[in-house]
Formats: structure tokens, C-alpha cells, sequence
């Protein structure tokens, strides 16, 4: 895997951001990753792309090598920073791929600079519902009469979150290799060296309580999600959308990205990956790389 230089830029949210910079095309593109992840995920989507791109990846506040200054609460949060960096870079005409979490925090951004934005890539994307979690029965299967949303159920959850953040404080790599390769790498593995880069990139996250309370309190639509009403931000987007997703996603069901195709309507194109799971850039990197670039070619 090609590394690339980390470049640092302070914005008006009080984060420094850290991102990666390729590239020297006429046209832009900006990588934004979901949880457990940065920037450095993108650096072999980046290889592909730099030859007729310019393109960018940052790592959103709490991830990565950027700071985390102030407590996150919303995937719009999120997105402020990324707005802000756009802003700042004063990058325009911008195509948007958003990865997991990230899908979410760039249709946040592509509403609040709708005259920057061209057309978003959802990569195995958060629902424009947000992300479903429930409270477990005596049986540890999920109660779907009690959705899990507030911040002191996720510091108080015993199964999933205090392990994670346990083996956050000890750094411990084996703990998150284990649940990387029955999740995200169900199909395809990095290689050990591309590993260890991720390993590396994904211990450095400080903010996984508040990523798992903004992703179930996310609804951009007006239809109750079992958490809230939603914002309706959704219907201010006027950009085409086109949302990639594998049949075999362990983390975010197809129903997901289902849901959000129809809420968004004609506007998105569905893409579906057979037989992929959540890593798309580990699964089928090349087919990622062609389904993005002929949607930018078919537009000159």
C-alpha cells in the first residue's frame, strides 16, 4: 500500500484536521471514512485515483491524527468539520464518497454547501434512518421494542461497548483484529502489512461512544425511525447520489441501503455489490474504482 504524507488544517470548529492529499486532476474528489477507521483506509482507493484526480482524505475529529476538541453528538457534527475543510481548501465542483459512517456525514455536508457538491458516492452507507441498535433479551437476541440511543446506554453496555473501550485504553490489536475479520473483512482480508497500517490508524479513535450515539439518533427523513421524527434534511439534497452496498455487508444490512434508495428516490442509483461484505476497498477494490470513475467520465 502506497503511504501518503498526513497534512494538518486548523478550522473555525476549533479541530485540527489531519488529511491526506493526491493528485493533480482538474476534477476533485473527497474520501470521508466511517468508524473504526481514517483516512489511511482510503490510501489504495487513492493510488487508483490520483492518476486523473485530485483527490483528498481526512480523518474526521476523534479518528486518526486529527483532534478531538469538542464532545460529538450528531453525525451533523461530524459533518461540520468536513464542511469547514471544504471551505477552507475552497474546493469546489467536489464529488463526494462517503464510507459507512462517513455516507452519513457527507450528505450532512453536501446540504449545509449544496453549490460545492457535484454527486455522492454512499460506500456501504449508514441508512438515511440512521443505524438501528436494540437492547438485548435474556437471551442475548435483540429486543425490537427497545431501541438503544442515549448516551448512557452505550457507557453502560457490558456485550460490546466497555470491551471495545477497554481494548482501546490497552491497545490491544488482537481484540480488534478478531472483530475486524467477523465484520468488516468477512469476505476478503488486508494483507498482514495493510493490517497493521488500519490496526494502527483504527487505535487511535477516542470517540466511539458518541460515533455509536449521533449513528442511532441519525434520521434525515420526516418518518419516525423508533428514536425521532428526523430532520428532513434529506429533501433539501438536490445532488444525484449513488449508493454502493455488498449483499453480505455484516455491519450495515442491504435492508439499509435499501431503505435509504427509497426515501431518496429516482435521485439514487443503487449499485449492488454480489457477494461483498462492508469493506468494499478490501472486496473488490477495482470494481469500487470503475463504478466511481465511469459515473465522473459519463459527465464531462
Amino acid at each position: 500500500m502506497k503511504q501518503y504524507e498526513v497534512k494538518y488544517i486548523e478550522l473555525k470548529t476549533g479541530e485540527k484536521i489531519a488529511y491526506r492529499e493526491a493528485g493533480k486532476g482538474k476534477q476533485t474528489i473527497l474520501l470521508v471514512h466511517g468508524n473504526m477507521s481514517s483516512s489511511a483506509h482510503f490510501q489504495p482507493l487513492m493510488e487508483l485515483l490520483e492518476r486523473y484526480f485530485k483527490v483528498y482524505a481526512l480523518d474526521m475529529a476523534g479518528f486518526g491524527d486529527s483532534s478531538y476538541n469538542r464532545q460529538i453528538d450528531s453525525i451533523h457534527d461530524f459533518s461540520e468539520d468536513v464542511t469547514e475543510f471544504i471551505v477552507a481548501l475552497n474546493l469546489k465542483d467536489l464529488y463526494l464518497v462517503g464510507w459507512s459512517t462517513g455516507g452519513g456525514v457527507v450528505l450532512e455536508t453536501a446540504v449545509d454547501v449544496p453549490d460545492r457538491v457535484k454527486k455522492i458516492f454512499l460506500l456501504s452507507s449508514v441508512g438515511v434512518q440512521g443505524y438501528p441498535v436494540f437492547k438485548l433479551d435474556s437471551s442475548l437476541k435483540p429486543d425490537l421494542s427497545k431501541p438503544v440511543y442515549l448516551r448512557e446506554d452505550f457507557e453502560n453496555d457490558a456485550i460490546s461497548i466497555k470491551p471495545a473501550l477497554f481494548a482501546f485504553k490497552n491497545q490491544d490489536r488482537d481484540f480488534f483484529r478478531l472483530v475486524n475479520a467477523r465484520t468488516i473483512y468477512n469476505i476478503v482480508k488486508p494483507s498482514d502489512e495493510d493490517s497493521d497500517v488500519y490496526l494502527e490508524a483504527l487505535l487511535k479513535q477516542r470517540n466511539l461512544v458518541d460515533v455509536n450515539v449521533a449513528l442511532t439518533n441519525f434520521n434525515m427523513t420526516t418518518t419516525n425511525n423508533g428514536v425521532n421524527s428526523g430532520t428532513g434534511r434529506l429533501y433539501q439534497l438536490r445532488v444525484p447520489i449513488v449508493i454502493l452496498h455488498g449483499d453480505h455487508d455484516q455491519v450495515v444490512p442491504i435492508e439499509l441501503a435499501m431503505n435509504s434508495k427509497k426515501f431518496i428516490g429516482e435521485r439514487a442509483e443503487m449499485v449492488v455489490f454480489e457477494n461483498m461484505g462492508h469493506s468494499l476497498l478490501t472486496d473488490d477494490l477495482d470494481r469500487v474504482y470503475v463504478e466511481i470513475v465511469s459515473r465522473i467520465e459519463n459527465e464531462k
